[in-house]
């Protein structure tokens, strides 16, 4: 793929110039301290790999792996093959580094253990 990325204020110029329909999209990476957002405009057809490829971010985070990490549109799962609509937005998730379930479960019997021993 060229270099299909465009910045918002060019896009309507470049939709013009050469007669294809540009999506303008995000594609945005949590970390702990901050949120990575890169704002894409790439041709009308692109998929969800493809907008995370041109964002620039699986090289500027070695850590992500598009087999491994979950993806989504808006809170929602998708998969790479995932055809984009006009303003999407992207989302990169990061591994639990816990499951929840367990989590609850864990507070629960800590919750009934500190209560057997106030009441003891």
């Amino acid at each position: 793929m060229a270099d299909s990325t465009v910045p918002d204020a060019k896009l309507a110029d470049q939709q013009t110039r050469t007669g294809q329909l540009l999506l303008r999209v995000e594609v945005v990476y949590a970390l702990p301290q901050r949120q990575e957002l890169v704002r894409l405009a790439l041709p009308s057809g692109s998929t969800l790999q493809q907008a995370v490829e041109a964002s620039g971010l699986l090289q500027k985070y070695p850590e992500i792996d598009l087999s491994g990490n979950k993806l989504g549109i808006y809170g929602k799962l998708a998969k790479l093959e995932t055809v984009l609509r006009d303003h999407d937005r992207v989302e990169i998730y990061r591994p639990l580094i816990a499951d929840p379930k367990e989590s609850r479960k864990q507070r629960a019997a800590e919750t009934r253990a500190a209560k057997k021993k106030n009441d003891a």
